[in-house]
C-alpha cells in the first residue's frame, strides 16, 4: 500500500491531520497509479462508485501525448462539477466541502469531482412566518436549495449572484443576489465590500454577517431585514433590494431595510387590501401600547392622577392601598416577572414551556396580588403591554428595552417626559439610514407614491410605480400589456 500512496496524497492527508474519516483509495490504469481521496461522512458513496471509480476501472490506458488530468476530467469522470486545480491548499479546502480528489502519478494537478452529500432539513413552512393564504415554502440550511427556490421564481437573465467565502476556519459560502436592471449597483458594491472585509474565525449563521452590515452597530434597532420565505425575498428584490444568503442558515438577509417593514407581513399581499390596512393599524397601535402604556400608567399614578377618571382612580387607590412598593418599583417588579416567565418558557421543552407560561402567569400573578405585593391594575397593564409587543414579533426585543426606558422616564419626569422621550425617539430614528435609504421612509422623508404600501394598503392594480424611498434603476413595476388575440384553436 505504501508504494501506491502518491506523494501528493500523503501531503493532503498530513494537511487533514490524518483524520480517521478521510478515505484514500488507489486504482491502477495500466502502469499508472491513481489515488482517490475524500471525507466519507460528507460524500455520497453512490456518486463515488458509479461516476468516479467504475469509469476509472474500465479505463485500460491513457492516450499518448495528452495531459492525463484533462483527459480524465473531459472523457472519463461523469459528475455534476468536475474541475482541475494545482495547489494542495485548494484541494484540501474543496475536499472538506465534499469534493473528491483524483491524484495521478507524476501529475501536479488535481481532478476534483463534486460528490457532496449533507443531511438537510426538508423544505417546509417556516414556524415564524405561517400564513393562511399564499406560498408555504421556506428556506432551509442548504444554500443551493435556497438559491434554487429564488431562481424558480425569477426566471430572468437579470438575476446576478456574487459568491464570497467568509470565515478563516469555516470558509462559509455567502451569496449576494440582486437584479441587474433594477438594483442600484453602488449599493451592491458597498455591501460586497463590507462582506469581503469581514475577518472572523467562523460564520455559523446569517446573523454573524448581519452584525457587520449594520450602519449603526450601537443602535438597538434592527437595521438588516430577515426572511425565511422565498416569495418575500423575491418581492424585495423586485423593489431594488439586495438579498444575502449564508450557507447553513435558513434566514436570508435583505438590504436596505426600513423600520416600517416590521409592520408588513407576507399575508398582507394575499388577502383583501382593506383588511390588510386594518391589520397594519392594529400592529402600530399594539406597538404603541407595548412601549408607552406602562410608563404612562406610572406617570399618571405619580404626577397626573387628577386627569384619571374618578371611578378608575378610586379603583387604583383601593387596590394600591397598603402596597410596600412605590409605583416605579412595582411596575419594574412586574415587568421583570413577565420577562423571567417568557425566558423560562422559551428555554424549557416545548410542552413544559407552554405549561410554565400559563401556570406561572396565573399562579404567581394571583399569589402576588393576594399577598399584597402588587396591584391588579398594574398586572393588567404589563400583561397588555407584553401581549401587544408580539403583534410585531421582530421588534419584541427592542420593545422590551424601550418599555423599560419609558417606565423610568415616566416615573422621573411624568407625562411631559414620556412625550419628550417619544419625540427624541422619532428624531433619532430619522437620523438613521440604510445604504442611502432613510430608515423612516416613506414617513420621513415623505414619499407620496410609497404611501400606497405604507400604513394604508391599496389594490395591487394601483401599485404601478416602484418605491421612491429605495434607489433603483427601474421606476415602473406594472403597466398595460398589449392585448393578445384569442386563438380559436
Amino acid at each position: 500500500m505504501q508504494n501506491r500512496e502518491l506523494n501528493l496524497a500523503k501531503q493532503i492527508k498530513e494537511k487533514l491531520n490524518a483524520c480517521e474519516d478521510v478515505v484514500l483509495r488507489y486504482i491502477e490504469v495500466g502502469d499508472i497509479v491513481l489515488n482517490i481521496i475524500f471525507v466519507q461522512d460528507i460524500t455520497s458513496y453512490e456518486t463515488i462508485s458509479d461516476y468516479i471509480i467504475k469509469p476509472l476501472i474500465q479505463l485500460d490506458s491513457f492516450p499518448l501525448n495528452e495531459d492525463k488530468s484533462e483527459f480524465i476530467a473531459r472523457e472519463v469522470i461523469q459528475g455534476r462539477e468536475v474541475k482541475i486545480i494545482n495547489t494542495i491548499s485548494d484541494a484540501v479546502e474543496e475536499i472538506l466541502k465534499g469534493k473528491v480528489a483524483v491524484i495521478i502519478e507524476d501529475e501536479k494537478n488535481f481532478v476534483l469531482v463534486d460528490a457532496a452529500y449533507f443531511i438537510a432539513r426538508s423544505i417546509s413552512e417556516p414556524p415564524t412566518s405561517t400564513v393562511l393564504q399564499g406560498p408555504r415554502e421556506g428556506f432551509n440550511e442548504q444554500i443551493k436549495n435556497n438559491i434554487s427556490l429564488i431562481r424558480r421564481r425569477l426566471a430572468t437573465a437579470d438575476l446576478v449572484i456574487k459568491n464570497l467565502k467568509v470565515g478563516r476556519k469555516t470558509k462559509t459560502l455567502v451569496s449576494i443576489m440582486y437584479l441587474e436592471n433594477v438594483t442600484d449597483i453602488n449599493m451592491v458594491k458597498k455591501i460586497y465590500k463590507k462582506i469581503s472585509q469581514i475577518d472572523i474565525d467562523g460564520v455559523l449563521d446569517s446573523h454573524y454577517i448581519a452584525e457587520y452590515l449594520q450602519m449603526y452597530p450601537n443602535s438597538i434597532f434592527k437595521q438588516v431585514g430577515t426572511t425565511e420565505k422565498p416569495d418575500i425575498a423575491v418581492a424585495k428584490m423586485l423593489e431594488g433590494r439586495v438579498v444575502i444568503l449564508v450557507d447553513g442558515s435558513p434566514l436570508v438577509l435583505t438590504l436596505p431595510f426600513l423600520i416600517f417593514e416590521n409592520f408588513q407581513s407576507g399575508e398582507d399581499y394575499y388577502t383583501n387590501h382593506h383588511h390588510a390596512t386594518f391589520i397594519r393599524w392594529i400592529r402600530v397601535i399594539g406597538i404603541a401600547l407595548a412601549v408607552l402604556l406602562p410608563g404612562t400608567f406610572v406617570a399618571l399614578q405619580l404626577y397626573h392622577y387628577g386627569i384619571v377618571p374618578l371611578k378608575f382612580l378610586v379603583t387604583i387607590a383601593n387596590t394600591t392601598q397598603g402596597l410596600p412598593f412605590t409605583p416605579l418599583i412595582e411596575m419594574l417588579f412586574i415587568v421583570l416577572l413577565f420577562e423571567l416567565l417568557n425566558e423560562a418558557s422559551l428555554r424549557m421543552p416545548k410542552y413544559l414551556g407552554m405549561a410554565m407560561s400559563i401556570v406561572g402567569a396565573l399562579i404567581l400573578g394571583d399569589t402576588a396580588v393576594n399577598a399584597g405585593l402588587i396591584s391588579p391594575p398594574a398586572v393588567m397593564i404589563v400583561a397588555l403591554s407584553s401581549m401587544t409587543s408580539f403583534t410585531v414579533a421582530d421588534l419584541s426585543n427592542q420593545i422590551s428595552l424601550l418599555r423599560l426606558g419609558f417606565i423610568i422616564i415616566g416615573a422621573v419626569f411624568g407625562l411631559f417626559g414620556v412625550l419628550l422621550g417619544l419625540v427624541w425617539l422619532v428624531s433619532y430614528m430619522a437620523t438613521l439610514d440604510s445604504y442611502g435609504t432613510a430608515f423612516l421612509a416613506p414617513f420621513a422623508p415623505k414619499f407620496r407614491q410609497d404611501s400606497k404600501d405604507f400604513m394604508n394598503v391599496v389594490s395591487r392594480v394601483e401599485m404601478q410605480d416602484m418605491p421612491r424611498s429605495i434607489q433603483s434603476k427601474n421606476k415602473i413595476r406594472a403597466g398595460k400589456k398589449k392585448e393578445e388575440k384569442w386563438d380559436e384553436n
